[in-house]
């Protein structure tokens, strides 16, 4: 399990497509925080980073779906799946190692933007003057949010052997979940009635309750259900090919 762990972080920055998607997410979230008129934390005066916390899950609906489109799709396309098959591990081994990959990837790409917390305290009036909770509070619902859409990204590279459209599938799977059930809950239909049901099924709302600081623990129980829920349909899509 630990090798296969270790394969795909090194496949991962063998390539300059690693470099690249890592490289453009840091690039663009420089560019929201420091550069872009309407987001620019110099013309914000106040020394926070909610612009970081409200702006990188539109951008991990797409960086994570990168990281993660090859994880199954490639091996499938390669034939490499049937020797994972004949190791001594359990689908569900095989998957979390990769699982655990993608997170662990996407844990480097976040810890550059730990630089930009270091800005923000060192800009403060008085040096210092930043809510530190508020921050690793939200820091860590990224790292959830992060693992929660490894995991649906895993899962739809399960689907295919076409990487292209496990990066689509992982798209609208984390668009769904994150916004699709807010979006759902205004329905007329459901407003005043079950909106608020609905809405509580949604990724977003427990990644903005969490964002306020308070490691609610109810929160992470959602994240970690949903992350289970997903490596259990990806163990069954692998299970296909015994049937």
């Amino acid at each position: 399990m630990i090798s296969i762990f270790f394969k795909e972080v090194n496949s991962f920055f063998s390539s300059l497509i690693g470099y690249i998607v890592i490289g453009v997410f840091l690039l663009v979230m420089g560019m929201f925080l420091w550069v872009f008129p309407d987001t620019n934390l110099m013309d914000y005066g106040y020394a926070g980073l909610d612009e970081l916390f409200v702006t990188t899950p539109s951008i991990f609906m797409f960086l994570i779906p990168a990281i993660t489109m090859r994880t199954f799709a490639e091996e499938t396309q390669t034939g490499t799946i049937e020797l994972l098959a004949t190791r001594p591990l359990t689908d569900l081994e095989i998957i979390l190692a990769k699982f655990f990959a993608s997170v662990f990837l996407v844990i480097f790409a976040l810890l550059p933007t730990l630089l930009y917390y270091y800005s923000i305290y060192q800009l403060g009036s008085p040096v210092g003057n930043v809510d530190g909770g508020a921050f690793w509070g939200s820091f860590i619902g990224l790292i959830l949010l992060g693992a929660c859409f490894s995991a649906i990204g895993v899962f739809a590279s399960s689907l295919t052997n076409n990487q292209i459209v496990s990066f689509i599938i992982a798209v609208f799977l984390c668009f769904f979940f994150y916004q699709g059930f807010d979006l759902l809950s205004n329905f007329p239909a459901f407003v005043g009635t079950i909106d608020y049901v609905i809405e509580m099924i949604g990724i977003n709302y427990h990644y903005s309750s969490i964002s306020r600081g308070i490691v609610d623990t109810r929160d992470v129980i959602y994240f970690l259900s949903l992350i289970a829920l997903f490596i259990a349909f990806t163990n069954t899509a692998l299970a296909r090919r015994k049937w």
